[in-house]
């Protein structure tokens, strides 16, 4: 599917095609991240900007 897209849609530019994967991968890396914490440390987090 994403083979048809990219050929029928002209001039795709490779450097947008990196751009996109590299976004793809900090998000699905970053949200992996998130979801193995412990709870405790999430909650510590989640606390710090209103603890003075």
């Amino acid at each position: 599917m994403f083979k048809y897209i990219l050929q029928n849609a002209g001039d795709i530019n490779w450097m947008a095609v990196v751009a996109l994967i590299m976004f793809f991968a900090t998000f699905i890396s970053g949200t992996a991240w998130i979801l193995t914490r412990k709870k405790e440390y999430v909650d510590k987090v989640s606390r710090l900007p209103l603890d003075d």
